[in-house]
């Protein structure tokens, strides 16, 4: 695998006053790193390393980005990368194109875990978290973007995967409330946030409702994660903005413009856990509309006002 470290001292957009229309508040990201990622993704905080991982998913790259000097480290790792998240007894797990590894980022060593897709080679890992008990959760999809080709997984903590949902399109977004009895779900063509009962010893899932739906003037939810009064911040693929919205009634409260097009993740961290990271894309936008977004695949923040809430790390036997 290939290192390479770049610092880039760019800020622009800076955060305007809030200001309430149409009954949600509206604010502005800023940029913080000029990325230039084909298609950044799967942003999670490490709160003991205090750094921002995320991904370039087309690229095969893990980003490594210190929010205090501003310094982006980069890891080639030559395939499809779609979920990354750190594991308690040291290094990350990763979830490539062709199945989930771990990650030892010190020796730059790479260990094979399990592949449930390993005779399908149109598929591949997307999007990923780990659940409450230390569990990673990560969805598959097709490389065509063939329909409901996909299914989202769960890497048991004795290393055992398991299916948990199929006929998934583009598995996306992910994350659990605060008192561990619900799992939100985001399958990006349905437009919806689908809400589930969990349970946090066995794992087990069971469809309760649609919590949230977002309509295509939005844009289409990809990313998400919660804060610490439970309410729910998704990335808008082809809205340029991350909106949050309440998942008990599913109003949309808040709404951040990000200027690009593509909006992919988001993830809070720094100090007190107060800053939303978010990642966005610079693929599949119309020729004639490049010039308007000349910091797609960029590196944002923006400081929403709300805190949230530690990334849970995978709690493997082994890994």
């Amino acid at each position: 695998m290939k290192k390479t470290i770049f610092i880039v001292l760019l800020i622009i957009s800076p955060l305007l006053t809030s200001c309430t229309h149409e009954k949600h508040i509206i604010m502005n990201a800023e940029l913080i790193l000029d990325a230039k990622a084909t298609l950044g993704e799967g942003a999670i905080w490490d709160q003991k390393e205090k750094m921002l991982y995320w991904v370039d998913i087309e690229e095969g790259i893990l980003h490594k980005f210190n929010p205090v000097s501003v310094e982006d480290v980069q890891f080639k790792l030559n395939k499809k990368i779609g979920t990354v998240v750190p594991s308690e007894k040291g290094g990350l797990l990763v979830a490539l194109e062709d199945g989930i590894y771990h990650y030892d980022i010190i020796n730059d060593s790479i260990s094979f875990i399990t592949n449930p897709s390993e005779n399908n080679s149109e598929i591949r890992f997307n999007d990923g978290k780990c659940d409450p008990a230390g569990r990673l959760w990560a969805g598959t999809m097709s490389l065509t973007e063939k329909q409901k080709a996909g299914a989202l997984y769960c890497l048991n903590n004795n290393g055992a995967i398991e299916k948990k949902i199929d006929s998934v399109s583009i598995s996306n977004g992910i994350v659990w409330s605060l008192n561990n009895k619900k799992m939100y779900y985001i399958d990006t063509p349905t437009g919806k946030v689908r809400e589930y009962s969990y349970d946090n010893t066995t794992g087990n899932i069971s469809f309760i409702r649609d919590a949230v739906i977002i309509t295509p003037d939005l844009g289409h939810p990809d990313g998400m994660t919660i804060d610490s009064k439970g309410n729910l911040w998704i990335a808008l693929w082809g809205g340029s903005a991350i909106g949050c919205w309440n998942p008990n009634n599913g109003k949309l409260l808040c709404k951040i413009n990000v200027p690009v097009l593509n909006v992919t993740s988001c993830a809070f961290g720094g100090e007190n856990l107060e800053t939303l990271f978010i990642t966005t894309a610079s693929l599949k936008i119309p020729q004639d509309e490049l010039e308007k977004y000349p910091y797609r695949g960029g590196l944002f923040k923006a400081d929403p006002g709300v805190k949230g809430v530690p990334a849970y790390f995978y709690k493997g036997s082994k890994y």
